[in-house]
């Protein structure tokens, strides 16, 4: 299934429709985002009566998901070249970093930066959002340095060696020829962890955030209707996924260094 992508003609070209799909998605997150009050408040109580509530709430989870989800492409980077460096105490702190965001829970790791941080170090006290961002950007940072280290693993080594040999130093072969090539083979997995990290974002609400679930549980606390808060909160976070999911799909289209996606 192609999805919003196959609505384009034939004739355009695949990075034509990669990224004519790419501007859709974004537009229908951006008015998802800006008119979903509207069919909430049609709904019957307790949905209608508090369709603002879920709309905030979702504009915040968008949120939390961008800001960590940029923030942790930065950190995979980083980490990424850390990993593959010829320093030693790089490498074992890049290692380090990876090998423990991917080996404990997310939300040891959200409770971790909210409580623990500012307890033993004061200055570093931060607002929920910003915690929860921080948190969120460590741990898919981490996932991301992986996906990255890996398309610089998979930049073949005799475009490197021709760059040497045209008298290129090291760094400017990294910069205009490895790189740029590691990058584009990477974004497929880097926009689909961020897809991921929606979902994950949820977990913010242990600490105070008012995002999607977090607004789902006072509503239903206060209600004491479950079903329909939680159906509905489930289906805005579908709603969000499919959207996010049909962007992540035209980006790796658009950037399909070997051709294998028609």
């Amino acid at each position: 299934m192609h999805g919003l992508i196959s609505i384009w003609p034939a004739a355009w070209s695949r990075q034509a429709r990669s990224s004519a799909t790419m501007a859709l998605a974004t537009a229908l997150l951006l008015l998802i985002l800006w008119l979903m009050a509207i069919p909430l408040s049609a709904a019957p109580e307790p949905i209608g009566n508090n369709a603002q509530y879920f709309a905030e709430g979702t504009r915040i989870t968008v949120q939390l998901t961008l800001v960590a989800g940029l923030a942790g492409v930065g950190l995979g980077v980083l980490a990424a070249l850390g990993k593959v460096s010829r320093v030693a105490p790089l490498r074992w702190v890049a290692g380090v970093y990876i090998w423990v965001m991917r080996g404990t829970p997310l939300l040891v790791q959200v409770l971790s930066v909210y409580f623990v941080l500012p307890a033993v170090i004061p200055a570093l006290r931060m607002s929920d959002f910003t915690s929860a961002c921080v948190a969120l950007a460590l741990n898919v940072g981490a996932y991301n340095a992986e996906a990255i280290r890996a398309g610089l693993l998979a930049v073949p080594k005799g475009q490197i060696e021709a760059a040497r040999s045209l008298g290129l130093s090291r760094w400017y072969t990294f910069i205009d020829v490895t790189f740029p090539q590691a990058f584009k083979i990477s974004l497929p997995p880097l926009v689909n962890n961020i897809v991921a990290l929606l979902k994950d974002s949820s977990l913010a609400y242990t600490i105070g955030v008012v995002e999607l679930t977090n607004i789902g549980n006072r509503i239903q606390a206060a209600t004491f209707q479950p079903v329909p808060i939680f159906i509905t909160t489930a289906t805005i976070y579908l709603l969000l996924t499919t959207v996010m999911t049909q962007f992540s799909d035209a980006v790796e289209r658009r950037f399909d260094v070997e051709g294998k996606l028609g």
